[in-house]
């Protein structure tokens, strides 16, 4: 029987002012992780990046619409606006003027510190991917920034996969990649269509919350 979860968020005890992930039971042979949102604590500073790069084209992406789509890769992303807005910003060039800008602000980008005690507690115990919708470079930037990129066998980028979520595909690739069943895996998630995916996959899921909800949650 397919596993289906999308267990939220925070779980007691409190830890230096954030609450630990509540993970689904079971036993399972690997984690797939999403980087931005989840792994990394990036989502504002690509929101920046974003308002800046398509400011130049007069082309407005409200922060809602920018949640909403997490998970979506940056090329779909530019394709939706360029119909949306009956635009005809070059793709190429807009998805790279959007990743100069969050390069320009690495720094400012942090780790989730819900997810990162998964990570360094089973690294070297199973193996660990990452499953994003973002570019390589843009991936392994961030997680070489966190000083984080060792800690994963694999990873999964816009541009491996023909599909990307809600599909299961890079998902699936993953497993694939980490000789490791679906059902085995268990996925790292911020964004609704990340679960989609996985729970398409046939994989156990962890919702992770938003800043703002994990700002909350810590001060409670």
């Amino acid at each position: 029987m397919m596993k289906e979860w999308a267990i939220c968020a925070m779980d007691s005890p409190e830890r230096d002012g954030w609450m630990r992930l509540k993970l689904p039971e079971g036993t399972f042979k690997a984690y797939l992780f999403d980087c931005d949102g989840t792994i990394a604590d990036s989502m504002p500073v690509h929101y920046v990046a974003w308002k800046t790069a398509l400011g130049e084209w007069g082309c407005e992406f409200p922060e809602e619409t920018f949640y909403a789509w997490g998970g979506v890769s940056v090329a779909e992303i530019i394709g939706r606006l360029n119909k949306m807005q009956r635009l005809q910003m070059p793709v190429e060039e807009v998805a790279h003027r959007k990743e100069q800008y969050f390069y320009d602000r690495l720094q400012d980008v942090k780790a989730v510190p819900e997810v990162l005690e998964h990570i360094e507690a089973q690294y070297g115990k199973i193996p660990l991917a990452v499953v994003s919708g973002s570019k390589r470079d843009s991936v392994t930037a961030s997680l070489n920034a966190l000083k984080l990129l060792d800690r994963f066998a694999t990873l999964v980028c816009a541009g491996d996969y023909t599909k990307s979520k809600p599909d299961p595909e890079p998902f699936l690739l993953a497993a694939a990649r980490l000789k490791v069943a679906p059902e085995d895996c268990l996925v790292f998630e911020d964004a609704e269509l990340g679960i989609q995916a996985a729970t398409a996959a046939g994989m156990a899921s962890v919702l992770v919350a938003p800043p703002w909800e994990r700002s909350l949650a810590g001060r409670e």
